[in-house]
Formats: structure tokens, sequence, C-alpha cells
């Protein structure tokens, strides 16, 4: 599972949202489940027209918010 594999590695990973193209959030995974709810830890959310960042540190995202996962 590549979710688990982010996960155990404690990779950053940039998260794409639903209905907001213009935002992403990126962080380290510290926990999930199985609807893709996860804790991520050090997130920044980032915004992609203006290019800036603003920390948010440790927060819970809802699975039904996640179109796309990718390792930066």
């Amino acid at each position: 599972n590549l979710i688990f594999r982010f996960f155990t590695q404690r990779m950053r990973v940039q998260i794409w949202l639903y209905e907001q193209p213009d935002m992403r959030i990126e962080g380290r995974i510290m926990g999930f489940d199985e609807y893709m709810n996860m804790v991520l830890d050090d997130a920044e959310e980032v915004y992609l027209k203006k290019r800036t960042r603003i920390p948010v540190g440790r927060i819970l995202l809802k699975g039904e918010n996640v179109t796309l996962i990718m390792a930066t």
C-alpha cells in the first residue's frame, strides 16, 4: 500500500484537495484509516497562484477531501 509506505518512511507528501485546484496540503502522514482520513504533521497550506505557504502544524484531513497523494 502506497499510503502505508509514505507513513512508515515518514516521507513528505503533497495532497491535492477535492474542488480546491489552487491549494495543496503538504506534510508527513502520522496516521490514517480505511476512509483515508489522515493526521498530518508539519502541515502547510500551499497556494499555487499566490506562491505562498502557510504553516498549520498538525491537522486531521478528512478522506473525502483527498483527490491525489504524491511524495514531494
